[in-house]
């Protein structure tokens, strides 16, 4: 098949607008976005904007164009099929509906590696949503080496078009449509701008792996040496949060690959959670929601519009975009050498995983497929006790191909590296959520430097005998009853009926993988009766 050409469709789509913004930066887009209405500035001068009906992602509306190219490669289970026929319907029709339209282009990169490089070009009739993306990828001008032979992706946003399922073959007015032979991204019914970056990374996913880089959800920062430690986690897990540390510079927040010679961003910003941010737990962060340029997701604004980040009136999923070089410490380049630690986030409200946990290469593939953390009772009506969450990968939604496929690159990556793998759960101890209490941040920080720095390698550990990996008997700085979660339970036999619970969820939700899958991933999870 001959390669798509970008550049036509790009110059026919901007053409047909009634004005264009050509790559304009942060002060144009805001007075542009301002002007339109629906958006303003906060008192320190981020621009503050609602999403409408969609506060976050609509997995069940992501389709991929069927061919010969994807057929027998994507995993289907986790994504709808769009004929080819009506993608380019779509297409067409999204492409009317922006004519005569004012029309924001920005041209971007995806990958601060040139030798996997996506050349990514957003058009939109939407100042903000370019300032968003503007923010998220990394900008030309950014200094990361730019490739000649990037991957030209093109990206049609319309927030306000709405598909016809009967016509496109959507399921619903909104659509995510990914064909992965031309590179082309379609978004139309939604005002959600994460939609945009997140094509971007699910583009990555697909191609990535033929390339020989695992792509991975999860942020990244440098230790002493150069060498990158990888932190996966779910939202509300830490991530962000953790990764963010002044003394190891941020390689980035979010979407990153490791090749045979490193770790490198996929982005050039960050998309940070802001639900009860303060300056005193999370300075940084909270330093870059008050920028000039940061855009603020849904967070509500006071009368002063000042942001009242415990405010979840609009929704909980509130968030600021912001360029990464706002942060002060940051891996120049946007790389790093060969990881040499790998950590798994999850906040168990069951209160059963112990705050710190060492795994095997087998166990740390098993969990970065089982990928899990879990809803605190009371978020949603009905709601009264903890429920599980589990997302392969640490990001299933945006992974086109089946999650064996990147499991079994992440066991020759460990296997390479020598990287060792860890559990840290940052969740709920000496109970379940409303009866025991969260594992305090300045507990979890000590146990991650510990197992960062090396201060674990020679210390007692414990064989757990429901999870079967090993746990410290001792962290300096930490009370060592934190380190045993059944010592934390004012009843024990209680703690075992509840850690029989979640044992049990997990072996059900890693059914799907198939016997041979389970046995090759990680053990089975062995009762502790048994």
């Amino acid at each position: 098949m001959p390669a798509f050409d970008h550049k036509t469709l790009r110059t026919k789509v901007a053409s047909a607008a009634a004005s264009l913004s050509d790559n304009a930066i942060a002060p144009t887009l805001v007075a542009a976005a301002v002007g339109a209405g629906g958006a303003q500035l906060t008192a320190h001068g981020a621009l503050s904007v609602e999403t409408g009906a969609f506060t976050g992602r609509s997995p069940k509306d992501k389709f991929i164009v069927r061919d010969a190219l994807t057929s027998d490669r994507v995993w289907w289970d986790n994504s709808g099929a769009l004929a080819p026929e009506q993608f380019d319907l779509l297409m067409a029709d999204i492409e009317q509906h922006l004519a005569g339209q004012p029309l924001f282009r920005q041209d971007l990169l995806a990958g601060a590696d040139p030798q996997f490089q996506y050349d990514v070009t957003v058009l939109t009739p939407s100042a903000w949503h370019a300032l968003f993306i503007r923010n998220l990828l990394i900008r030309r001008d950014d200094g990361i080496p730019a490739s000649d032979d990037a991957t030209p992706v093109t990206i049609l946003h319309a927030p306000l078009f709405q598909a016809d399922p009967a016509r496109h073959g959507s399921r619903t007015d909104t659509v995510i449509a990914l064909d992965m032979s031309r590179n082309i991204v379609l978004i139309a019914g939604t005002r959600y701008a994460g939609e945009i970056k997140k094509s971007v990374f699910s583009l990555f996913n697909f191609h990535a792996p033929e390339q020989g880089v695992l792509p991975m959800h999860c942020s990244a920062n440098l230790g002493p040496d150069g060498e990158a430690a990888l932190f996966f986690g779910l939202s509300g897990t830490g991530k962000t949060t953790l990764s963010n540390d002044p003394a190891r510079p941020l390689i980035g927040d979010d979407e990153h690959g490791w090749s045979p010679s490193g770790v490198f961003n996929l982005e050039g910003g960050c998309y940070a959670k802001t639900v009860n941010l303060s300056a005193e737990a999370e300075p940084e962060i909270h330093a870059a929601t008050q920028r000039f340029g940061t855009v603020l997701e849904n967070v509500v604004l006071d009368v002063n519009n000042m942001p009242a980040f415990s405010d979840v009136t609009r929704t909980e999923n509130t968030r600021a975009a912001y360029s990464i070089d706002v942060l002060p410490s940051i891996a120049r380049g946007s790389v790093g050498k060969t990881p040499k630690t790998v950590v798994f986030l999850t906040a168990d409200a069951f209160g059963v995983l112990p705050p710190l946990a060492r795994l095997s290469p087998n166990q740390a593939v098993y969990h970065f497929l089982s990928g899990y953390t879990a809803k605190v009772a009371g978020t949603e009506r009905g709601v009264t006790e903890p429920q599980a969450t589990f997302s392969a990968c640490f990001g299933a939604p945006f992974m086109p191909l089946h999650p064996t496929v990147y499991g079994e690159m992440l066991a020759k990556r460990l296997a390479e590296s020598g990287a060792q793998a860890w559990l840290l759960n940052t969740g709920w101890i000496g109970g379940a959520y409303g009866t025991g209490k969260r594992i305090d941040i300045a507990s979890t920080r000590r146990l991650l430097t510990a197992a960062l720095n090396g201060e674990l390698d020679h210390v007692d550990m414990r064989f757990d005998p429901l999870f079967g990996f090993e746990v410290p008997m001792n962290v300096p700085g930490v009370d060592d009853r934190l380190l045993d979660p059944r010592q934390c339970w004012a009843d024990g036999e209680a703690y075992d009926i509840q850690a029989a619970k979640l044992v049990g969820l997990f072996r059900k939700n890693f059914e799907k993988f198939g016997p041979e899958a389970d046995a090759d991933a990680g053990p089975r999870l062995q009762m502790a009766a048994e």
